[in-house]
């Protein structure tokens, strides 16, 4: 068992309690003493802004602050707050000018006002412990939330680039803080908005304002109801206060008046805040700190010093390597902790100022090369610098790079050589010294290690029958000075190259010869280029020799197979019209063809044909199916009998690729009727009384495309007066119109074309270049009184 304590007295008790009591008078005492000292300095801060802008003495500032509080119905530290906050620096003025200078304005207190007033007083005195923006957030957030409804509180500075960063933030949580850490200098930012005019921005209606915004927490949209507020320390506006609601509701007018009045003080605090306080250097710092150790060069990590309302007035150097110095001899960490302007004072305001200004916005900045010069043991020496800085966390990273100017000089020689493919070489005829570049070994295939050749020599390098060239050209200018400019070629592990020396020589006083100085240029590529270029010319002009012959042949046999009449002829009591027009006006080699004869029977057999292709083989094709398609039909077979053996025999040819389309037609003059077949071929047109018409097709498949094919025939009779018209499809195709298209223009033209006129038909549907042959037979029945 445990044992019992025992019981305390009621005489220890009461001393317990007495001394409890103590305590805590001596913690109220503690607090009240501090906030005193607090309010005394926020007090004496204001007395010395008056006195500063006025010169009056601190009694006259004291007595001054407190004639303002009472004229605005104010604390004396909530006019203090807002007399920090309006403070402009200005010439003093004289001491009786006192009395007129503005105050600063503030809501005034009333009985409708009275809960507006002890907001501000409560405020006024949590201000006095606010140490930095972000808990300048969370004392706002504590005394708005049951004034006005406030669920959240924004603060953002404008940055030099002119976008924003959050500075202090409360009612919202890290990640959504992170998201919006920075915001662009875009339109539709509702807090750049505010900076941008001056006055608040009362965003009330949700639905309305997020097309016209890009809201904070958008898609979500829990606060939908917002403010910001601009806030001006004395003539500047660079921080903005946002007060985010969840209900949908408007502002009222107490609300507006007290937020204004929450602006102003916040403008006090600000002012007071001035710069941050320098941190000690962080983890991170010492990080980059032992990278820069190691490194070679001067480079610094600057971290913005920046002021109240964000714009950057210094920087503070957080790591430097070992070869980082300032003009007063510091050097490596001697500089850590120290501010770029006192060690770098003349860069204030220069371009090198405003790239770093960039470059904390994000945007990479290398400047231009400067000559900079510097005293070392008593001697001025000159050196070209670059310097590059780039954003690094919160900070820069900068370098100062140190060029050397024959070194740099010497690369771009270099890069000219290796891009041009060339090097410079020099002899020297009196001391016989060779210098070449390292091109010329490269272009040359000669090992550096065996050294450069005399110029007398160079010959023995290149092939036999290029080298007496060379060699007159050498002794020459050795001779006589001037310059050579000789093409030669060489042989290297990697086959023939194709070569240029240019030289010229350096005579003395006397006119002697005493050095050549030149270079070596690889031309393989270009007259590679050239050659391949000629035997292109070369089998170009070869294959246009064989095409005009193919074509020449192929007219000659086009004319012998498929004689054009001179103009219309008469068969079996029908008129008949033929033209062949060729793709180009100059090549008559294609695959179309007709055939207009009487068979044996006295009917009439009109045949229009068109093999796929052209030239030697389209020919030959197009006089097979010709005789055959005549032969056939003369000795009795059907229209239908012909196609499909003509098919057969297209599918066994010699070129089993070829293909066809064809329309056969057999005319009775005794009863004036039309019979016909076709294989994938355009329809006639029928021209009757006037009325065009395209007449149906019966079956038939293209020859050549099918083993199995079936072809029907179909009939009709002609009256005196009807034209009729077989064409291929030259006649009314063009680029981009489909078939239904080409034979709609083509009836168009033959219905309002010259009456039996051919060559007006073809004027209307031909323009332009033709792009395939042309074949119409222009078939009438002639009337009474044309027969």
């Amino acid at each position: 068992m445990s044992e019992q304590a025992p019981p305390v007295g009621t005489g220890a008790v009461a001393d317990l309690a007495a001394l409890a009591k103590v305590v805590s008078r001596q913690r109220a005492e503690l607090d009240r003493l501090r906030d005193q000292v607090a309010t005394s300095t926020v007090v004496e801060r204001a007395k010395g802004a008056l006195m500063a802008t006025t010169g009056c003495s601190p009694d006259a500032a004291h007595e001054a602050l407190l004639q303002r509080a009472l004229a605005g119905s104010r604390t004396l530290l909530e006019e203090c707050w807002l007399t920090l906050g309006a403070l402009t620096p200005t010439v003093p003025p004289a001491l009786d000018t006192l009395t007129e200078l503005p105050a600063p304005q503030a809501p005034r207190k009333s009985l409708a006002g009275l809960g507006t007033a002890e907001t501000l007083g409560r405020l006024g005195k949590a201000l006095v412990h606010v140490d930095s923006p972000q808990e300048l957030a969370d004392s706002l957030l504590d005394h708005l939330a049951p004034g006005v409804g406030a669920d959240a509180v924004l603060l953002y500075r404008r940055l030099p680039g002119q976008g924003l960063e959050l500075v202090g933030y409360a009612g919202v949580d890290a990640t959504l803080a992170a998201q919006w850490h920075r915001l662009p200098a875009l339109r539709g930012i509702a807090p750049l908005e505010t900076l941008r005019s001056g006055e608040p921005l009362w965003l009330e209606h949700f639905a309305q304002d997020r097309q016209e915004y890009q809201l904070i927490d958008e898609p979500h949209g829990r606060w939908l109801s917002r403010a910001w507020l601009p806030v001006t320390t004395g003539d500047t506006t660079g921080v903005a206060v946002g007060v985010l609601r969840r209900p949908d509701a408007v502002f009222g007018p107490a609300d507006r008046e007290l937020l204004r009045a929450v602006a102003r003080l916040c403008a006090g605090r600000l002012t007071a805040l001035g710069s941050p306080a320098e941190p000690l250097a962080s983890g991170f710092s010492r990080t980059v700190q032992t990278v820069l150790d190691a490194l070679p060069g001067a480079a610094v990590l600057l971290t913005p010093l920046r002021t109240a309302i964000g714009k950057v007035e210094d920087y503070r150097i957080d790591a430097a390597t070992p070869n980082a110095a300032d003009i007063l001899g510091r050097t490596g960490r001697e500089l850590v902790g120290s501010h770029i302007l006192e060690s770098y004072p003349s860069i204030a305001g220069e371009s090198l100022w405003q790239g770093y200004l960039k470059a904390l916005d994000g945007e990479p900045y290398e400047g231009e090369p400067f000559v900079h010069e510097e005293v070392v043991a008593g001697t001025t020496v000159t050196a070209v610098y670059s310097v590059r800085a780039t954003r690094l966390g919160d900070g820069l990273l900068v370098n100062w790079q140190q060029h050397d100017m024959e070194a740099r000089q010497e690369q771009r020689l270099a890069d000219m050589q290796r891009l041009g493919n060339l090097g410079w070489a020099n002899w020297n005829l009196i001391t016989h010294q060779v210098t070449w570049s390292s091109q010329v070994y490269t272009i040359l295939g000669r090992d550096p290690g065996r050294g450069a050749v005399a110029l007398d020599l160079l010959p023995d390098l290149v092939l036999p029958e290029d080298a007496h060239a060379l060699a007159r050209a050498v002794s020459e200018l050795a001779r006589t000075g001037g310059s050579f400019d000789v093409p030669f070629r060489i042989r290297t592990g990697n086959g023939v190259r194709h070569l240029r020396a240019v030289a010229e020589g350096v005579t003395a006083a006397d006119g002697m010869v005493v050095e050549v100085h030149g270079f070596v240029q690889d031309l393989t590529a270009q007259r590679s280029a050239e050659l391949a270029l000629v035997d292109s010319e070369r089998a170009i002009l070869m294959q246009r020799g064989v095409l005009e012959a193919e074509r020449a042949l192929a007219a000659r046999l086009q004319h012998a197979l498929l004689p054009l009449p001179s103009g219309p002829v008469r068969l079996c009591g029908l008129r008949v019209e033929v033209a062949y027009l060729p793709a180009q006006a100059d090549v008559h080699v294609g695959g179309d063809w007709f055939s207009a004869i009487q068979l044996p029977d006295d009917s009439a057999l009109f045949v229009v044909g068109d093999v796929a292709g052209h030239g030697v083989d389209a020919v030959a094709t197009m006089a097979q199916l010709r005789f055959t398609a005549k032969g056939m039909v003369s000795t009795g077979s059907s229209l239908t009998g012909a196609l499909a053996r003509l098919n057969f025999l297209l599918l066994h040819s010699r070129d089993s690729q070829s293909t066809a389309t064809l329309i056969l037609a057999r005319y009775q003059p005794a009863e004036r009727r039309l019979v016909w077949a076709q294989a994938g071929h355009l329809p006639p047109l029928l021209v009757r009384a006037g009325e065009v018409h395209r007449l149906d097709r019966p079956d038939g498949m293209l020859l050549g495309a099918s083993a199995d094919p079936v072809y029907e025939s179909a009939e009709f009779r002609l009256e005196p007066g009807d034209r009729l018209l077989l064409y291929t499809d030259g006649l009314m195709e063009r680029p981009g119109e489909d078939i239904d298209m080409g034979l709609t223009r083509l009836a168009e033209a033959v219905r309002t074309a010259e009456p039996g006129s051919l060559e007006a038909l073809l004027a209307a549907m031909l323009e332009g270049e033709r792009r395939d042959d042309v074949c119409v037979l222009d078939i009438r029945v002639p009337v009474a009184e044309e027969e």
